[in-house]
């Protein structure tokens, strides 16, 4: 299959493992286009640094009264289930999604076509994408990836379309999000990138598919 034909569903979240999830944003791309997004602000499990507050803008007043991210465990595997996930940097999503929940159910596995494992990856992953492909670049950031390839008035009317009023800037999650999004659509613009498979764009993120069965002797 290639890329552009699969559901992706790009994710941002802010948190920290000492304190979880406290915003997610999860940007739906399907054939180009970002077709559905979704955010939400969590209740964190414990305090979060002030320093942290300074960079993503969530204060425990934002949080009070609001459900823990651990809830949305059954909207996270309804994603897993119709698409691959995405993220710019995946280790920080990765992680963060792990520490909440170590796995899913069984789910489509993206490497074997008709097959499933419990498992929220593999990952496309846009940081790694553009380095492949970029690496030249002084800065793979998202902020620096977006200025670069002057998609700003792009994310700002995408942003206005899909942010909630106060979350339309930088380090808040759909915002990343969407970012992200746009950095990954921008790449059916890019001949050796537009026709590539599903699983191309993943060898490119860093991922590597399970061995085959019997591949040691099992």
């Amino acid at each position: 299959m290639r890329w552009s034909e699969a559901t992706i569903h790009v994710i941002d979240f802010e948190g920290h493992p000492g304190y979880g999830v406290i915003e997610y944003g999860v940007a739906t791309v399907r054939g180009g286009t970002v077709a559905a997004a979704a955010t939400r602000v969590c209740r964190p499990t414990g305090t979060i640094r002030e320093s942290d507050s300074r960079v993503h803008g969530l204060f425990g007043h934002d949080t009070a009264g609001h459900a823990h991210f651990s809830e949305d465990y059954g909207q996270f595997v309804d994603w897993r289930r119709t698409g691959v996930f995405a993220a710019h940097n995946k280790s920080v999503e990765h992680g963060l999604l792990k520490h909440t929940w170590a796995y899913p159910p069984f789910v489509p596995d993206w490497w074997s076509p008709g097959q499933e494992s419990a498992n929220w990856g593999p990952w496309i992953d846009t940081l790694r994408l553009y380095q492949t492909l970029y690496p030249g670049l002084e800065s793979h950031s998202l902020g620096a990836l977006v200025e670069r390839f002057a998609l700003g008035a792009s994310l700002a009317a995408t942003a206005r379309e899909h942010c909630p009023p106060r979350r339309r800037q930088a380090h808040c999650a759909l915002y990343d999000a969407l970012a992200s999004a746009l950095l990954l659509n921008r790449l059916l613009t890019v001949p050796e990138a537009a026709e590539a498979t599903l699983t191309a764009l993943l060898r490119w993120s860093g991922e590597t598919p399970p061995p085959e069965p019997g591949l040691f002797g099992d």
